[in-house]
């Protein structure tokens, strides 16, 4: 597992970790039943505090992501399609406001906005 962690991130180092293991399980990088990292070597790695990590994964295990046994670790939960669907939207809805923002900046009539997100879409499928 590959997580870049940035002081230049306006988001906490605890969030930085759940977001890329989050991006990792949606992606089919860490499969269902994939074993995590303990935290307390996953925060010597990235040498981070334990309480980081511990937050990261709390936070994971509480959004569905991951399950965590005692005295076994945490694994990759099996995947809830319902759950992932909803992720998905979540981020999407998350980058066209962003996009939408920017089209206001520039003057964009909705019919502009949506003529573009068409023709992207089209090109996208050839």
């Amino acid at each position: 597992m590959n997580i870049q962690l940035s002081n230049k991130d306006g988001r906490p180092i605890y969030e930085q970790v759940t977001i890329q293991i989050k991006q990792a399980i949606l992606a089919n990088e860490l499969k269902p039943g994939d074993a995590l990292p303990s935290i307390r070597m996953l925060a010597k790695d990235l040498k981070i505090s334990v309480m980081t990590t511990k937050r990261a994964y709390a936070d994971l295990e509480r959004d569905g992501f991951i399950e965590t046994f005692a005295g076994k670790g945490s694994f990759v939960a099996a995947r809830n399609t319902t759950f992932i669907r909803e992720e998905h939207l979540r981020q999407m809805e998350e980058h066209l406001l962003t996009a939408i923002d920017l089209a206001k900046l520039t003057a964009m009539t909705k019919e502009d906005v949506m003529a573009l997100i068409n023709e992207l879409y089209e090109e996208d499928a050839t």
